[in-house]
């Protein structure tokens, strides 16, 4: 029976998203639904957390009672329930936002039940057992970001709109191909069926070269969908026109979920492949192999594009998400050093420092823009020229901005600081161990990466929140109720980060789980279980 808490968070969005449309003509009760909606999701998760982390373990629930690999499967492992901690985190904050900062006209009828439909389909994400339902959750939580990308109307935000949308549609087929691909050439859509089927190709009469080329089919979507250089054209157009609570979870989520996939897919589904690599100068035994030097090019050119471009924007919003195309580098760095480990407590240690860096810029970059929120909602402006001496017209406004950049930057002993330090050892390690001029490269770009985070946000402090006020912010009225929702997001970012063992442990834990393809097997338990 407790396997049913599996289905526990996507219940608890469904449900919202359900109340939210029945009480859409009583504003103020929709918001207040709205709210506990994101408690109740908030609460699901630490539900399904107390079960699988501190409790019996991973759980599998198979929908409708149909067996794996037949049926639908929801996996709740320790990576399932580390992204779904990083996603309520951001989440609850973000609706509450929602609720005292959207215009209550524009709340009304669709923007609470999108807001839980794109949680579900998060949920979904993380939770999901098999390629195609990864697939469909992608889209119901890409087809509420294309309604939010198109909010506020205008031209400007329809273009921006219609250019995430046929850039989203073009990683959606991309994925549909491979996916159908690795259906034909494996006979299956369950991961784990799949994980079993290609360690042991020959008893399914499965060949393997198809394999390598369709995994760098679902690589090209899903970094497209976590906007890696190359791909990271919709980011800075789709951060401007949605709202800002939606962005704090763009930014701060969705994208993530593209970084999961490639885990989880690369990780634990084709980590027992083995196949013949030699493609764009690389060789090797597995998909590995050709992932890692893939992911340390993509993500060190993101950190270098998306740090030079913050550090000239005029913006908040346009510095912000700049700002969140390097950061994804960061992210996407360990990973590949994870790919290219030689030993398995290297592999699990660089895709811990990963997850640990993703939890730290989902908190810091979604307390960046409702701050931003704030500020525009306190000044009608989001131009860094136009709001100098916010500090000292709303302190405790300035202190939540300071923390949020003193973690992005990766000061101590803020959540940023263990985030960048494992990134930095992760990358380090694999330096000391290969010696390869790229492998130090690696590690130079991370710190000039580093160097570019200093000067953006000591630049938006600067310009903004020192210096003498300007008219508009002379004249600018704070909401308490939004400042309220910042303390509280600093404040997570602070306690964490004092308190970072247990978060390291969840971390680990949650790396192990995605390095552990026979455990996620056995939990799944495809028909006729682990093959021998």
């Amino acid at each position: 029976m407790t396997e049913q808490i599996v289905i526990g968070p996507m219940l608890a969005a469904m449900a919202s998203v359900v109340l939210t449309l029945s009480t859409r003509r009583f504003r103020r009760l929709q918001r207040a639904v709205s709210v506990a909606g994101g408690v109740a999701y908030a609460g699901a998760v630490g539900a399904l957390v107390w079960r699988v982390v501190l409790g019996a373990g991973p759980a599998a629930y198979q929908v409708g009672g149909v067996e794996a690999p037949f049926g639908i499967t929801l996996v709740a492992d320790e990576l399932s329930a580390f992204m779904l901690v990083l996603a309520a985190a951001v989440g609850l904050p973000s609706i509450a936002f929602s609720a005292v900062y959207v215009d209550p006209d524009n709340q009304a009828v669709f923007y609470h039940p999108l807001f839980h439909c794109l949680l579900l389909g998060v949920a979904g994400s993380f939770l999901t057992g098999d390629l195609f339902s990864l697939f469909v959750w992608f889209e119901v939580m890409l087809m509420a970001s294309y309604v939010f990308v198109a909010f506020y109307g205008g031209e400007q935000h329809t273009a921006a709109a219609l250019r995430y949308l046929v850039l989203n549609v073009v990683g959606g087929t991309l994925l549909l191909l491979g996916i159908g691909g690795l259906y034909a050439v494996t006979g299956t859509l369950n991961m784990a069926d799949m994980a079993r089927r290609l360690a042991t190709p020959a008893a399914y009469g499965i060949d393997v070269e198809p394999v390598l080329g369709l995994s760098m089919l679902l690589f090209a979507a899903f970094a497209l969908k976590a906007g890696l250089v190359p791909f990271q054209f919709w980011v800075p157009g789709a951060y401007r026109a949605a709202p800002l609570p939606v962005v704090a979870m763009l930014a701060g989520v969705t994208k993530k979920v593209g970084v999961y996939a490639v885990v989880r897919l690369y990780f634990t589904v084709f980590g027992g492949l083995s196949v013949e690599v030699d493609a764009l100068g690389v060789t090797g035994d597995s998909p590995l192999a050709l992932l890692g030097p893939i992911l340390l090019v993509t993500g060190c050119a993101s950190i270098l594009v998306g740090g030079l471009g913050a550090v000239v924007r005029d913006t908040f919003e346009e510095t912000f998400a700049y700002s969140s195309i390097g950061q994804v580098g960061f992210i996407v760095v360990p990973v590949g050093v994870a790919a290219l480990a030689d030993t398995e407590p290297l592999r699990r240690f660089a895709v811990a420092a990963a997850l640990v860096y993703a939890l730290h810029h989902a908190l810091a970059k979604g307390l960046l823009f409702l701050v931003t929120g704030a500020v525009r909602s306190a000044t009608g402006t989001g131009r860094l020229a136009d709001v100098g001496g916010l500090a000292g017209r709303s302190p405790v406004l300035g202190a939540t901005f300071f923390v949020g950049s003193l973690s992005l930057v990766g000061i101590p002993p803020l959540t940023g600081f263990f985030g960048k330090f494992l990134v930095f050892d992760a990358a380090v390690r694999r330096a000391a161990a290969g010696g390869s001029v790229g492998a130090v490269g690696v590690v130079v770009a991370l710190l000039f990466g580093a160097v570019l985070t200093i000067l953006y946000t000591s630049r938006t402090w600067t310009r903004c929140f020192w210096g003498a006020r300007t008219p508009l912010v002379e004249d600018a009225v704070v909401d308490p109720a939004q400042v309220a929702i910042l303390v509280a997001v600093a404040t997570a970012i602070v306690v964490l980060g004092i308190g970072f063992d247990p978060v390291f442990e969840f971390a680990d834990a949650a790396a192990g789980a995605a390095i552990d393809r026979e455990g996620y097997v056995e939990v799944v338990d495809p028909v006729g279980g682990v093959e021998e």
